[in-house]
């Protein structure tokens, strides 16, 4: 698994609060300069890159006086937005300086819960891409709210690697990259140069370290590295001072941890469902229903479906669970809830005299499935 980004053609790099902003000092020219000059050599050798930026808030507070990060959403909206301004001056600047071209993109999760946006968000990147442009990514703070925001932008990151389908995510942070424990309590922690994205013991091992100025720990950036391994994307958790950190890695040095994606990547549609960070609502299944859906990729029957969640339209991306209330699946409804409700554990051939009508004897199609 060593050399990750060797073979990377597309490669999404995220930089976190603490690193672009120096540790809250304001937007650090320099270290944005040093990223820069790297993004702008590996352009030169045929690569594709996307860059995701924190710091927007971070910079905000500094060009306020504010000291301590406010928790009202109100404050922290006006604080991104007065950071943005001097967050993407710096990257134009410093990438113009090293002869590249960016474009700046704010994304919210509304942008890929949608399906036609989703796709927009894509074509939009794409063409950038096309047009040796480098994105500089950051969500849209100024105008979410806590009910649509990724959270952090790890998953943010990870998001837009699987909607470019980059070949590597490289996550630059204030630490070497993974340890087994905690290194700031357990100094002789063994660091985890090479894993498998996904694998449940890196959550165990993540723990929760992180900074104060971002929302992301390394559990976080863990997580972000399963989302990506989704798409086929392997992900490398990395020191971002480490000098010439993404070329070393360009080059096939083993820098940070390395998690590789153990599974291939998911068409377009699945993908997309996987996406979402949250559903309107779920169907919980029997055991029957529930052993077909995961050994055999059948479609999930209405008769097999024993309570229905939420509200939701016909459409809407649906979580499937067990009996155990875990989800093991998602996918497209094609009956709403109210519906849904009135033809649960009812045999398809009956949806016409329950209903008054049929659209489709399925619940969810199997082609409209994604195991989660």
């Amino acid at each position: 698994m060593s050399g990750l980004l060797q073979a990377a053609r597309r490669i999404v790099v995220k930089v976190g609060s603490s690193l672009v902003t120096d540790e809250g000092r304001g937007v650090d020219a320099a270290a944005i300069d040093n990223w820069s000059r790297q993004l702008a050599e590996l352009a030169r050798q045929g690569r594709e890159l996307v860059m995701v930026s924190s710091g927007a808030i971070a910079e905000g507070m500094k060009r306020l006086g504010w000291t301590t990060r406010p928790k009202e959403l109100h404050a922290l909206q006006a604080a991104a937005a007065v950071g943005q301004m001097g967050l993407v001056q710096m990257y134009e600047t410093q990438l113009a300086a090293h002869g590249m071209r960016s474009a700046q993109v704010l994304l919210t999760h509304a942008d890929l819960a949608d399906r036609e946006r989703y796709l927009n968000a894509r074509s939009t990147l794409l063409t950038l891409l096309a047009h040796g442009v480098i994105p500089v990514i950051n969500e849209n703070d100024t105008v979410v709210t806590d009910e649509i925001k990724f959270g952090d932008n790890d998953t943010l990151g990870a998001l837009v690697a699987n909607l470019v389908d980059a070949d590597a995510y490289v996550i630059l942070t204030d630490q070497r990259g993974l340890y087994a424990a905690d290194p700031r309590k357990v100094p002789d922690a063994r660091f985890v140069d090479r894993a498998t994205a996904g694998d449940p013991a890196l959550e165990a091992m993540a723990g929760g370290a992180g900074s104060g100025l971002g929302k992301g720990g390394m559990l976080t950036k863990v997580l972000a590295a399963r989302r990506a391994a989704r798409s086929g994307t392997g992900t490398v958790i990395a020191w971002g001072r480490e000098r010439d950190v993404l070329l070393r890695l360009a080059a096939g040095e083993s820098i940070g941890t390395q998690l590789a994606a153990g599974t291939a990547k998911l068409a377009a549609r699945k993908q997309w469902m996987l996406d979402h960070l949250q559903l309107r609502g779920a169907v919980v299944v029997d055991a029957g229903a529930a052993a077909k859906l995961r050994a055999a990729g059948k479609s999930l029957l209405p008769i097999g479906v024993v309570e229905v969640l939420g509200e939701f339209a016909r459409g809407d991306v649906i979580a499937v669970r067990g009996a155990d209330g875990v989800e093991f699946a998602r996918g497209l409804a094609n009956y709403s809830a109210a519906e849904a409700r009135l033809i649960a554990r009812r045999p398809s051939a009956q949806i016409e005299a329950l209903l008054g009508y049929a659209n489709e004897p399925e619940m969810i199609h199997r082609t409209n499935l994604v195991l989660v």
